[in-house]
C-alpha cells in the first residue's frame, strides 16, 4: 500500500516556516563572532526548502521504457506450480449495484501442510471489519485510514448462511468468531468452524459456502463509491497455518490476528477460478486473466477469471471505465498483458500509466526476478473513490483516485510503488500482520530507486531521517505501533532507511546482489526478518547482528552529538598552539565510519574518521589557531542520523543556551510531525 501525503504540503509549510525560523536563530546565536565562514546548516531553511522543491510538480520529459520484444502473451494456466498451493478457490459473485450486495457461493479445497492432524479451520471475515464503531478495525483507525474517512452511517459486513461438506453435512451451527489479538468480542473479523473429522497431514477437505457481503462506502481499500465498486478481501478467506519450522516455528499451528487498522495482510498461495456478474453497462478488472469473454444476456455481464499461485483475488467495477491493453516483454519477462482501467478524468494520461508500469516492470524483473504473470491490470478510482487507491493486490493495482487533470510525479510513484509490492508484498509474501517492513519497506526502497533511475528524482533521505521522531522495532506487529502516522514512520520510511544504510556500507552493486538473492531464494515461500538478514550475511560474507540488533529488532536511530568544544592555548616545543578538545556522545545506535570536520580560524580544516563505538570521546587537536566550528557528517552520510541540530557546534557560544534552543526545535518539529498525515 501507498502511503498518502494528502494535505502535506501545507501541513510542511508551517512546519518548515516554524524549523527555518528556529534553527536560523540558532545559528545566529553560533554567529555572534566574527571571520565565520562555509558554517555548515544542518537542516538549515535552504537545505528544507530545496528538499521540497527537489521533486518536480510536473513530470519532466523522462526516457521511454525499454522497448518490447515481441510479446504474444498466453493466458493458460502455469505448466508448472510455482508455489504449493495449499488453497483453491473456485466462487460465483453476484454484484447488486442498487443495494451494494455481493452475493456468493464458495467451493474452497485446503490442504493440511502440517504434521498433524487438524479439525478445526479458521476464516479472515475481512468485511466485517466495517459491520460497526466496535470492531477492532475502526476502533484503532477511529474510521480512517491515510486521509479517508469512514462515512457516518455507512457499514458493510459479511454473512455466513451455509458451509457444508462434500457429503452435505452443514456446518454452520460450528462457527464461532474469535479474537486472539486484542478479545474485543464485538470483533468478527475472524471465525473458526469445527470439522466433523481432522484432516490428516497432506489430505484435503473441500468446504461449500454460501454468503454474502454488504459493501460500506469505500475509505479503507474496498467498498464503493457511486456507481464504482472496488472487492478487496471480499470473501472467507482461510487463515494461514503454518508447518514447523515455517517462519522460524518450533511448532506447526495457525498464525491468527484479526483485522487491524494497521494491518495488511498474509495468506497461502493457490488457485482461484471466479465467476463474477454485474450489470451488462459494467466493466471488471480482476486478479488473473479472464478464460473467456464475458457472456452479456442484456441485463447482466458475467465475466470469468483465473489466478494461479497467488494469495489473494481483488476485483473493481465501474460502469465508466475505459479500458486499453498493451503486451509487453522484455529479456527477462516472458510476455505480459498491461490492462489499464481508467475513470474518464484521466484517459488522457494512458501513456503515461503505460509508460510508468513498464518501466518498473522492466526494471524490476532485471533487478530482482521475473514477472511470471501473464496479466497486470492497473485501476485508476474515481477522485472520491481515493480509499480504494494506491492498493496492491495479486496482479491488480490501484493508483490514486482522478482528482487533477494533470497531476505531478505521483501518478508515476504511485504505479511504481504498487507494481513494486507484486514482487515483494505479490511474490515473497510476508507476514504483513507482523512484519509490514519487509514489504512495505522493501517496495519503498525499490521505488525510489526506480523514481531516481528513470524519472531522475533523488530521494532527501536527510529529510526524510527528520521526519523519524518515534523510532521503533520493525518486528512489532502492525497494530502495536499505536498510530497510523507511527506504524507508516517506521514500516515505510525508518525500514526504507534501513536498508539504504546497509547500501551505504556495501555498495551499490553488492545490495542488488542481495536483493536479487533473497527474492529468488525466498519468493512463494513467506520468508522473515532472519531470513534476509542470513541472506544479507551469505552474500557480504560478514556479520550484520549488531547492526540488526540496533536498527531492526530494536528501535533506534543514529545520534552522534557534539556535546562540548573547549579551547586554551598553550606552548609546545617553544611554540604558541591552541589545544582544542571536543567532546562527543552517542545517544542512538552505532554507525563504524562516523565522519568529523574540525574547522580553524585560519581556514584549514582536519577531517577524521571515527569508528562510532564509544558512547563518549574526546578528541585533542593541537593547531596553530583556534578551532571555530566542529561537525559530525559533513556531507549527511549517515542515512539513519535523524537528529543533527546537535551534530554542529561552534566554539565559545554558551552551549547550555544552544542546547536548550535545539532542544527546543526538536521537541517542536517532533509535536509538528505528530500530526502529519500518512
Amino acid at each position: 500500500m501507498k502511503k498518502q501525503f494528502g494535505s502535506r504540503a501545507a501541513q510542511w509549510c508551517l512546519l518548515i516556516v516554524l524549523a527555518c525560523g528556529l534553527t536560523w536563530g540558532s545559528y545566529a546565536l553560533q554567529n555572534n563572532s566574527p571571520n565565520v565562514q562555509n558554517q555548515p546548516k544542518a537542516l538549515s531553511a535552504s537545505a528544507l526548502l530545496s528538499a521540497m522543491a527537489e521533486e518536480p510538480t510536473a513530470p519532466p520529459q523522462s526516457t521511454p521504457a525499454p522497448p518490447s520484444l515481441p510479446a504474444k502473451p498466453v493466458e493458460t494456466p502455469a505448466p508448472r506450480p510455482l508455489s504449493n498451493r495449499i488453497v483453491e478457490y473456485h466462487m460465483n459473485v453476484q454484484l447488486d449495484a442498487q443495494s451494494k450486495l455481493l452475493s456468493g457461493t464458495q467451493s474452497l479445497t485446503w490442504k493440511n501442510p502440517g504434521s498433524q492432524p487438524v479439525q478445526e479451520l479458521y476464516f479472515h471475515m475481512y468485511p466485517n471489519a466495517f459491520s460497526s464503531k466496535k470492531s477492532t478495525f475502526m476502533k484503532e483507525s477511529g474510521g480512517k485510514l491515510r486521509d479517508d474517512t469512514s462515512k457516518e452511517g455507512s457499514y458493510g459486513g459479511m454473512e455466513i448462511s451455509s458451509i457444508k461438506t462434500l457429503d452435505g453435512e452443514e456446518l454452520i451451527g460450528s462457527l464461532q468468531y474469535v479474537q486472539p489479538d486484542d478479545g474485543n468480542k464485538e470483533d468478527h473479523s475472524l471465525m473458526k468452524i469445527t470439522l466433523p473429522k481432522a484432516i490428516k497431514p497432506g489430505q484435503k477437505i473441500t468446504l461449500e459456502g454460501v454468503f454474502s457481503v454488504k459493501l460500506p462506502a469505500v475509505f479503507a481499500r474496498m467498498g464503493y463509491a457511486d456507481d464504482f465498486v472496488m472487492a478487496g478481501q471480499w470473501f472467507p478467506k482461510v487463515a494461514v497455518y503454518e508447518p514447523a519450522g515455517r517462519r522460524g516455528r518450533t511448532a506447526e499451528g495457525w498464525n491468527l490476528h484479526q483485522y487491524h487498522g494497521n494491518s495488511e495482510f498474509y495468506a497461502d498461495f493457490g488457485i482461484y477460478d471466479v465467476r463474477i456478474q454485474v450489470p451488462s453497462s459494467y466493466t471488471v478488472a480482476a486478479t488473473g486473466f479472464p478464460l473467456k469473454p464475458p457472456v452479456d444476456d442484456g441485463k447482466t455481464k458475467t465475466y470469468a477469471f483465473y489466478a494461479d499461485d497467488v494469495h489473494d483475488f481483488a476485483w473493481s467495477a465501474s460502469p465508466h471505465f475505459i479500458y486499453y491493453e498493451e503486451p509487453y516483454a522484455t529479456p527477462q519477462i516472458p510476455g505480459v498483458r498491461i490492462k489499464l482501467y481508467l475513470d474518464p478524468k484521466h484517459e488522457e494520461l494512458k501513456g503515461r500509466y503505460m509508460t510508468a508500469a513498464k518501466k518498473a516492470l522492466a526494471r524490476y524483473s532485471q533487478w530482482y526476478g521475473s514477472y511470471p504473470y501473464s496479466t497486470l491490470s492497473i485501476v485508476v478510482p474515481p477522485e472520491n473513490a481515493n480509499g480504494a487507491g494506491g492498493m496492491e493486490y495479486p496482479t491488480l493495482v490501484t493508483g490514486w483516485g482522478a482528482s487533477e487533470d494533470q497531476p505531478d510525479l505521483d501518478l508515476e510513484r504511485v504505479i511504481v510503488h504498487e507494481i513494486g509490492h507484486q514482487f515483494w508484498y505479490g511474490m515473497v509474501a510476508s507476514n504483513e500482520f507482523e512484519e509490514a517492513w519487509l514489504d512495505e519497506g522493501f517496495t519503498s526502497y525499490a521505488e525510489d530507486k526506480l523514481m531516481e533511475q528513470e524519472y531522475g528524482v533523488k530521494p532527501n533521505l536527510t529529510l526524510e531521517a527528520s521526519y523519524i521522531t518515534n523510532p521503533k522495532s520493525l518486528k512489532l506487529d502492525s497494530w502495536s505501533y499505536g498510530k497510523h502516522e507511527a506504524y507508516a514512520e517506521n514500516v515505510y520510511t525508518r525500514a526504507k532507511l534501513v536498508l539504504r544504510a546497509i547500501e551505504a556500507q556495501i555498495g551499490s552493486e553488492m545490495m542488488q546482489r542481495t536483493l536479487k538473492s533473497y527474492f529468488q531464494s525466498w519468493k512463494f515461500k513467506h520468508p522473515t526478518t532472519s531470513d534476509f538478514q542470513k541472506t544479507l550475511e551469505d552474500t557480504t560474507k560478514k556479520s550484520w547482528a549488531q547492526f540488526f540488533d540496533e536498527f531492526v529488532y530494536g528501535g533506534q536511530m543514529v545520534d552522534y552529538a557534539i556535546t562540548g568544544i573547549h579551547t586554551k592555548q598553550i606552548i609546545a616545543d617553544g611554540q604558541p598552539l591552541y589545544e582544542n578538545t571536543v567532546r562527543i556522545q552517542k545517544y542512538g545506535g552505532t554507525y563504524h565510519q562516523v565522519p568529523i570536520r574540525f574547522h580553524f580560524a585560519d581556514g584549514s580544516q582536519i577531517d577524521r574518521l571515527w569508528d562510532g563505538i564509544d558512547g563518549d570521546v574526546t578528541f585533542k587537536l593541537q593547531h596553530p589557531t583556534q578551532l571555530q566550528w566542529a561537525v559530525i557528517d559533513p556531507q549527511h552520510t549517515l542515512v539513519l542520523e535523524n537528529k543533527r541540530m546537535n551534530s554542529f557546534m561552534k566554539t565559545d557560544v554558551d552551549s547550555k543556551l544552544v542546547m536548550r534552543l535545539q532542544t527546543g526545535i526538536v521537541k517542536l518539529i517532533e509535536t509538528l510531525l505528530d500530526g502529519v498525515a500518512w
